[in-house]
């Protein structure tokens, strides 16, 4: 059972992946990657900056627009292995959490970190 499931939010993936409240996604992205190497959304961001995403993050943390990131960036940077772990423990398929990732990370880093730093993790 993915963490999806857990949350009771599988199904509304499943059905229309825009209806998940977005508030629940910081706590979503901090619970899945509690259960990897990156340990919360500080080490995420800090893999992705030194990934070559560097460009990408600082807008997100900065208070201009954020620059959009795809799917293929972000399994280039994060590997193949750390993608499977991530959809394991959403519950869907692979190419369905880069898609997930590269249109809610942006917003997420964004709104965590509201004075341009990201707060620490909870």
């Amino acid at each position: 059972m993915g963490l999806l499931d857990e949350f009771g939010l599988s199904g509304a993936l499943q059905g229309a992946l825009g209806q998940v409240e977005a508030a629940a996604l910081p706590t979503l992205i901090n619970t899945v990657l509690a259960k990897t190497q990156y340990q919360n959304l500080n080490g995420l961001v800090a893999a992705l900056q030194k990934g070559g995403l560097n460009t990408q993050v600082q807008s997100w943390l900065g208070s201009g627009g954020n620059l959009p990131v795809t799917a293929d960036q972000l399994k280039a940077v994060l590997g193949n292995a750390q993608v499977q772990e991530f959809a394991r423990h959403l519950g869907v398929p692979v190419d369905q959490t880069l898609s997930l990732l590269a249109k809610y990370l942006p917003d997420v880093v964004d709104k965590a970190s509201p004075n341009g730093t990201l707060q620490p993790a909870a």
